[in-house]
């Protein structure tokens, strides 16, 4: 029987969204999307700090401010990952790290690239109310089929990403993957692609989760996983925008 749990994220196992006995009210799709909400917000509050500082007269001061974001949000998602039952209260730290990066790194693209924040966030938002569209109407479904699509593809995506940054250690790069000619662009496009493909797994999960009663606290959890896949999203939208406007 195919696994209605299988998802290449993470953060949206099986194992996490199992109902567990006498744990009170089941989590539901709708208090998901409230969490969701949440995390946007701690995600904005942050991102709107190191922005501001990378914007001041003293620019290089949001530096330790993104890389405290980098590894705090690691350690935060990693330790969500490994106890769903503390997402209420990781969920929104790994925002809150996130958020720092995301702000400063934003802000030193804009500077180079003006507006490109502003349109890779209204892109990503953009696909992210298609791909809900898509799947809401039963344009996309998530088969088990698609599922072991979009989970090889990911894994294939994190490998060479992994690969390229132990290169990068020895001073080797992929000039052909990370500049802005034909088959950089073809990469990037490729990678948002599976991406997006990833929101409709993460749907796919909430709603199985919601649908078996997994408990509350997986509103969170849940939530949580889906800002994984969108801050990915906006990542790669970032990196496909700067390589189009090197172009010209």
């Amino acid at each position: 029987m195919p696994n209605p749990f299988r998802s290449s994220n993470p953060a949206l196992s099986e194992k996490a969204f199992r109902p567990v006995a006498g744990v009170g009210e089941a989590m539901t799709v709708q208090g998901t999307v409230n969490k969701t909400g949440v995390l946007l917000l701690c995600v904005i509050a942050t991102s709107a700090w190191t922005w501001g500082l990378s914007h001041s007269p003293q620019p290089e001061s949001a530096m330790p401010w993104m890389i405290g974001g980098v590894f705090g949000g690691l350690i935060a998602a990693l330790v969500t990952i490994f106890k769903s039952n503390w997402s209420p209260i990781t969920a929104p730290i790994y925002a809150l790290f996130e958020g720092l990066f995301l702000g400063g790194l934003s802000a030193v693209l804009d500077k180079q690239y003006p507006g490109i924040a502003f349109h890779a966030i209204g892109l990503t938002f953009a696909v992210l109310a298609v791909m809900l569209v898509a799947y809401k109407t039963g344009t996309i479904r998530a088969t088990q089929n698609f599922k072991l699509g979009v989970i090889a593809a990911t894994g294939g995506i994190a490998l060479f990403y992994l690969v390229e940054i132990v290169l990068g250690f020895f001073h080797i790069a992929v000039p052909a993957i990370n500049g802005s000619g034909p088959i950089g662009i073809a990469f990037s496009l490729f990678v948002v692609v599976i991406a997006s493909l990833n929101l409709v797994l993460d749907f796919d999960m909430i709603e199985t989760g919601a649908r078996m009663g997994a408990p509350r606290y997986m509103e969170w959890y849940g939530a949580f996983g889906l800002m994984v896949t969108l801050i990915w999203l906006y990542l790669e939208m970032l990196r496909l925008l700067s390589k189009l406007q090197r172009r010209n």
